[in-house]
């Protein structure tokens, strides 16, 4: 799509939760939804219309990979969910969708029919879905970042392997919505942070962090971009001004940071053609003493301040706006807060 869609969108002021989950749960059936590619699409449009966005965000479930990854490798379904790779994965042949990734772009291309609504899909990045297929990551990361190489250390080399398998995992699924209809897709690297970069390392230099995170991104970034669909990037992790000027470079429609970062100051960072989405604390929004006041002072100082220093901003959550039992009503009513709130503009 052209840029000036989002950044009409910013300066026209719109406010949005990645707010699915919360439609989902409204339901009482969620997990049959799920694998319900129209009702599961129907639920995508009425979350963009509850809160009142052009855009159709799907679940921000960052599972679906690892679990195609997984059983495609012929580990049992009951097993994924804790499952680590013991030896570098063989190169796959073929992976299938499984019933939630065949769910979700049916959803897509449901939403797709709808002429005021633009599709988008989602996808965990490379290095994160690594993160989530070995026990250990942090140990081999960091010997990389020492110089070891994947001939010296095998962990160094099962880090490696997975990222390749991982790649092609997520490129298979966003072929899949791509064909669906999506004409953006969120991709989220929530693990390119410093719990899996050493600090030290990258005051010495990014080398490891330009292999890991921003080389299969960058691949992934030209994959959509061949296919004219927008990048939308996130990361909600503890991030260093280095690792997001690097993530400024990918070009990316819009940029979506997690609470830890103050967006005013990120937008010196960031081109002025990329907006700045979030980013407030809503992970927090369950707790009682997490007040609607303070949700509408936090909203008040993010628009105000981001329109002081000028950059493109959507104001909304660090990331998915999660429903939880006995919590719903308070949830919404703090998302309600931020939508409503009188900030100044």
């Amino acid at each position: 799509m052209k840029r000036n869609f989002y950044l009409d969108l910013a300066a026209l002021g719109l406010r949005m939760p990645i707010g699915t989950h919360l439609v989902l749960h409204q339901y009482t059936d969620p997990e049959a939804i799920l694998l319900d590619g129209r009702r599961l699409g129907e639920v995508l449009v009425e979350t963009a219309e509850r809160f009142k966005t052009p855009m159709a965000v799907p679940l921000m479930d960052l599972t679906l990979e690892k679990e195609a990854l997984l059983l495609a490798m012929g580990v049992p379904a009951e097993q994924i969910s804790q499952y680590h790779l013991a030896e570098p994965p063989a190169t796959l042949q073929a992976m299938p969708l499984t019933p939630r990734m065949k769910a979700s772009c049916e959803a897509i291309a449901h939403v797709a029919k709808v002429p005021s609504l633009i599709p988008l899909g989602m996808s965990i990045g490379p290095f994160s879905l690594m993160t989530k297929l070995l026990a250990d990551p942090i140990t081999p990361v960091f010997l990389a970042g020492t110089g070891a190489t994947p001939a010296e250390e095998p962990d160094v080399a099962m880090v490696e392997a997975a990222l390749i398998a991982a790649e092609k995992v997520i490129v298979i699924y966003l072929e899949a919505q791509i064909a669906a209809g999506a004409k953006a897709i969120i991709v989220c690297e929530p693990a390119a942070n410093l719990v899996y970069f050493s600090p030290k390392q990258l005051e010495r230099d990014f080398a490891v962090f330009d292999r890991y995170v921003m080389e299969p991104m960058r691949r992934i970034t030209q994959l959509l971009a061949n296919h004219d669909v927008d990048l939308i990037f996130h990361d909600c992790g503890e991030l260093t001004e280095g690792m997001i000027k690097r993530f400024a470079t990918l070009g990316a429609a819009m940029i979506s940071l997690g609470s830890s970062r103050k967006l005013w100051e990120d937008a010196a960072l960031i081109p002025k053609d990329t907006v700045l989405y979030g980013n407030l604390p809503t992970k927090r929004f369950y707790a009682a003493q997490f007040s609607v006041a303070e949700v509408e002072r936090m909203a008040n100082e993010l628009v105000t301040k981001m329109c002081a220093v000028g950059h493109p901003f959507i104001l909304g959550s660090e990331c998915d706006v999660l429903s939880v039992p006995g919590s719903e009503h308070e949830i919404l009513g703090k998302v309600d807060a931020f939508m409503h709130c009188n900030c100044c503009s």
